[in-house]
């Protein structure tokens, strides 16, 4: 028997019309109003816009060029892998220092299998993945079943990880890793769909990207107009959407004069993606949102905190095993130094992208701008030939003015109560 689905009554297609129609019509054309708003997320964007036009200019246009472009890609992605993870962790509350030991652990234990024992290139993954697994379930249970505090937990992790990873190298550094395995952090996808002089197939991804951008940011608006939250005007939306659209084809029009669309870019993307739909629209999300923004109301509105905690340090485990695989890849080896301060790198993506020291605020998103705000000024630094000791003092200042700009805003919110 046939079931024929009842077409939408005239009211429900009048409702769904006027939502639409308003969303073209509805919001503020004041865009002082609009960063005011929400200046903790906007002035990050600001700040990334300045610092990119900044270099730009202190370089000549090199920190721009097709082939500095790809390699910021390749050289700060495991960074971002990293952010995504720790965002994650600070926004419910906690914090995780052994992230460059755990990277440094995973890729040595692949490096072992692949290159000292002939392994396929996919087991050495595998292990790595396996490991970093086990490392966050290790934290995981300490952290919410012992009832000890992350900060302690992953320092002890940090210590052991590292001395591990030094025992599995036998304090020495392995190298090289077969083409397929290199290939995975410097491989790129080039000629797929032809293309003369440059890659068409890195700008089809980019044109899609863009469409998948414009679709999603106007049903944001749509639901943030049907519930009657503020909007900016519809002609900001547009130029807001055509401005992100043609920094996003600028971005894959160098990348398509350069190499190609980098295979790592892809995998980065796919879990920026993942991410931020887990973070905003699962349970699990919204769960380590509320632990990290009020664990008391959590607790009591009957959240498994302890199971939450749990599968978040799962998480950064797995995360930081990817993070070291990319990198292992990058460098073509394991070394016992291997993810040196990478957790401080991460730590100050999320902070600079938005998140708040005492947890329950931050996103995916913020964290990836974060993350190349950091990338851009250490690239851009390097191009001018500035010494590491002046790059490091230019990062703490920079880590240190976004968390002042955290307080900054929380004491403005609570005086304007």
């Amino acid at each position: 028997m046939t079931t024929i689905k009842p077409s939408a009554t005239p009211q429900q297609r009048s409702s769904s019309e006027d939502g639409a129609t308003a969303a073209m019509h509805t919001g503020t054309s004041d865009p002082r109003t609009l960063i005011l708003g929400n200046l903790r997320q906007s002035g990050i964007y600001v700040a990334l816009v300045v610092i990119v036009a900044l270099f730009a200019v202190l370089t000549d246009g090199v920190s721009l060029s097709p082939g500095n472009i790809t390699n910021i890609v390749l050289q700060y992605s495991y960074i971002l892998v990293l952010a995504i993870g720790m965002v994650i962790v600070i926004i419910g509350g906690h914090i995780d220092l052994s992230v460059g030991s755990v990277v440094a652990l995973t890729g040595a234990v692949s490096a072992v299998l692949v290159i000292r024992q002939g392994q396929p290139w996919w087991i050495g993954v595998l292990a790595a993945l396996a490991v970093g697994i086990a490392v966050g379930a290790w934290h995981g249970f300490w952290v919410a079943y012992a009832g000890i505090p992350a900060f302690i937990v992953t320092l002890a992790g940090m210590l052991l990880f590292r001395g591990l990873t030094l025992r599995v190298l036998d304090n020495i550094s392995l190298s090289p890793f077969p083409a397929e395995y290199q290939r995975v952090a410097a491989g790129f996808l080039n000629g797929l769909i032809g293309g003369q002089g440059y890659d068409a197939f890195t700008l089809l991804i980019g044109a899609v990207a863009v469409a998948g951008y414009a679709v999603s940011v106007f049903r944001t608006r749509l639901a943030r107009v049907r519930y009657q939250q503020p909007v900016e005007s519809f002609p900001l939306f547009v130029a807001r959407v055509v401005l992100v659209g043609a920094v996003i084809m600028y971005f894959a029009w160098q990348l398509a004069h350069a190499r190609g669309l980098p295979i790592v870019l892809i995998i980065l993307a796919v879990l920026v993606l993942v991410y931020g739909l887990v973070t905003r629209r699962t349970v699990f999300g919204r769960r380590v949102y509320a632990i990290g923004g009020n664990l008391s109301a959590a607790t009591l509105s009957g959240v498994k905190v302890r199971t939450v905690n749990f599968w978040m340090f799962v998480n950064m485990g797995f995360l930081a095993a990817v993070a070291g695989v990319i990198y292992s890849s990058r460098s073509n080896g394991a070394q016992p130094a291997a993810g040196n301060m990478f957790e401080l790198d991460a730590i100050a993506a999320a902070f600079i992208g938005g998140a708040a020291v005492t947890g329950g605020v931050g996103t995916v998103v913020g964290a990836m701008v974060g993350g190349l705000i950091m990338a851009v000024m250490s690239n851009g630094m390097q191009l001018m030939g500035v010494d590491q000791s002046t790059q490091s003092v230019v990062k703490g200042l920079v880590l240190l003015v976004a968390v002042a700009f955290d307080v900054y805003n929380k004491r403005r919110a609570g005086s304007a109560r």
